[in-house]
């Protein structure tokens, strides 16, 4: 099965930037959309933002205008660059796949972020 695998979380000061990135094992995958998500302590995973096969992008309220996701189709790759973090973006992110607009198949392990005050 197609496998998907983080990167890219840590630490980070408050109001620094972390790029996430998520990689497929598979090169001919091609998903209907890739979405980024994240979990706190304590709370239900929610969702942050996605991206289609033909690059539409869509985001959380909480994340709009410090956010950006993007794709590399060539080495299949999507990212989540974040800015401006705040000690409420830790969570552990996770990258998911939309195989074909039916829900969300297939999900990495997760990276830790976490964001100091």
């Amino acid at each position: 099965q197609v496998q998907l695998v983080e990167s890219g979380g840590g630490l980070v000061q408050a109001g620094g930037s972390l790029r996430l990135s998520c990689a497929a094992s598979e090169r001919t995958f091609s998903p209907y959309s890739m979405g980024w998500f994240r979990q706190a302590p304590g709370k239900e995973r929610e969702f942050v933002a996605f991206i289609t096969r033909t690059g539409y992008t869509y985001y959380a309220d909480s994340m709009k205008g410090r956010s950006t996701i993007s794709r590399d189709n060539a080495k299949n790759t999507v990212y989540l660059q974040m800015n401006s973090l705040k000690p409420e973006d830790t969570a552990v992110y996770y990258c998911a796949a939309n195989v074909d607009n039916k829900g969300y198949n297939y999900w990495a392990q997760g990276t830790q972020v976490t964001v100091s005050s």
